[in-house]
């Protein structure tokens, strides 16, 4: 009789454990695709649109952005022409495989920029072949139609697509409170161009209070020589103007 009772009793907690283990995962699931504290795609799609037109020592050509939160999951995909056509369709995929690289590679206290990535991931470097390590999962990268690319509802959103990147373009997020919440990542011009229209996006979000880095100032900067630094796109005193000329990151309780 005992041996009835209590196997009836291991059937019922099987059964229960069975039951909540999905809605667990479901929830957890649910966390990790929060779009909390960023931007939402009216927002993002505005200041790339402005940081676009800005003098970025570029081509001029239009751009392709995304953010992804803390988990990697896309939050927002935007470009600055008038339909998805304008920019590279390609460079879609590469804003968020750099939103991505940027996220997965920063830290609460130390901000990893792709462009700071460059250097280390060349035959030599101690991170040689870290851009083949994470490859994007097509069937959630290339989903149509395209109408929907750049949109609220491109197909991107709320999924984990991956892929690493390693030049300019990505950078993290950090909030006023200094949380490390996500990244963005942009593409459709040069790598330089690309990381100050970034640079620019992120400033005028204002979550850039940037802890620590490994570039120029100590921030995630990008650098033009030396370990953490990425090949120049043209002309050096172009781009270094440019640097210059970018807004400062902010100090977190500033």
């Amino acid at each position: 009789m005992k041996t009835t009772i209590s196997l009836v009793a291991l059937a019922l907690a099987t059964a229960t454990t069975a039951q909540a283990a999905p809605a667990a995962t479901a929830k957890l699931l649910a966390a990790d695709k929060s779009c909390a504290g960023l931007p939402t795609h009216a927002e993002f799609k505005a200041a790339l649109q402005a940081a676009q037109k800005e003098k970025n020592a570029a081509f001029g050509l239009n751009m392709w952005g995304a953010v992804v939160n803390r988990a990697g999951v896309v939050c927002a995909v935007a470009f600055t022409g008038d339909n998805w056509g304008d920019q590279w369709p390609g460079s879609r995929v590469i804003a968020a495989q750099k939103a991505y690289t940027s996220n997965n590679f920063s830290l609460p206290k130390l901000a990893m920029a792709t462009a700071n990535l460059y250097s280390i991931a060349q035959p030599g470097g101690f991170a040689f072949g870290i851009q083949e390590s994470n490859p994007i999962t097509p069937e959630r990268a290339y989903a149509g139609p395209t109408a929907y690319w750049g949109q609220p509802n491109d197909p991107m959103v709320g999924e984990r697509v991956g892929g690493f990147n390693v030049f300019g373009g990505g950078l993290p997020l950090y909030n006023a409170k200094g949380e490390l919440i996500g990244a963005l990542g942009t593409s459709g011009d040069s790598s330089c161009a690309d990381h100050f229209i970034s640079w620019r996006t992120r400033s005028s979000l204002k979550l850039d209070y940037v802890p620590a880095g490994l570039g120029p100032n100590g921030v995630d900067q990008i650098a033009f020589s030396g370990q953490w630094s990425q090949p120049v796109c043209g002309d050096l005193k172009a781009h270094e103007e440019v640097v210059k000329n970018l807004p400062l990151t902010r100090k977190a309780g500033q």
